[in-house]
């Protein structure tokens, strides 16, 4: 027989049964939550294989992307030279035509200081073979340091910095039987340029 006390406490053990179930529901649904969702997105760790099919893991490969990318970009800042290189004087621009003969070659090179930039992009009217170089100051007679090369190409463009002192710039050379005009424009802090031809003397231009 039930007593009073007993009609009493029954409603307070269903509460409590009730809460007990309640929090486990949530506990569970955290639970495949952070299985299926915070795992594979925050961690990259997908052990149902469900994170991948949603496209979760790729939120991770994105911020291991973007974390590589910004401490390569600080350690590479303290190596490298300065963002910003003041200069008092104007950058100097031009655009100019070469005809280089049939078997022939030209060169043409600007004076740059270390950390000063060059812009630049030619384009020659039948496909040349050329060499983008450069020769530091001091180096033996004969050296070049390469940093571009090609055969049978018609055009290209960029930017460049130089590394240390000295003439840098292209060496063109026209491997068809036909005359190839090659058109030059660039900008930059340079000073002087200098073109050689084979058997001519070399002709130097200022920039003021």
């Amino acid at each position: 027989m039930e007593t009073a006390d007993n009609l009493v406490d029954a409603p307070v053990i269903i509460a409590r049964e009730r809460i007990a179930l309640a929090g486990g529901a949530a506990l569970l649904m955290a639970g495949i939550i952070l299985v299926i969702a915070v795992l594979p997105a925050e961690y990259g760790v997908d052990p149902l294989g469900i994170g991948a099919r949603l496209g979760l893991t790729a939120l991770n490969d994105t911020a291991k992307s973007i974390e590589q990318f910004q401490a390569s970009a600080s350690a590479g800042a303290g190596r490298d030279q300065p963002t910003i290189v003041a200069k008092d004087r104007g950058f100097k621009q031009e655009t100019v035509d070469f005809k280089v003969a049939a078997g022939s070659f030209i060169e043409y090179k600007y004076r740059l200081d270390k950390g000063e930039a060059l812009l630049f992009n030619w384009k020659a009217s039948s496909a040349v073979n050329y060499d983008f170089h450069a020769e530091p100051d001091g180096a033996p007679r004969g050296f070049a340091k390469s940093y571009e090369n090609g055969n049978a190409i018609s055009q290209a463009g960029g930017t460049f910095t130089a590394p240390f002192p000295g003439i840098h710039g292209w060496y063109w050379q026209n491997p068809s039987s036909q005359d190839v005009t090659v058109t030059l424009t660039t900008a930059g802090f340079y000073t002087v340029s200098h073109e050689f031809r084979q058997g001519e003397p070399v002709k130097n231009k200022m920039f003021k």
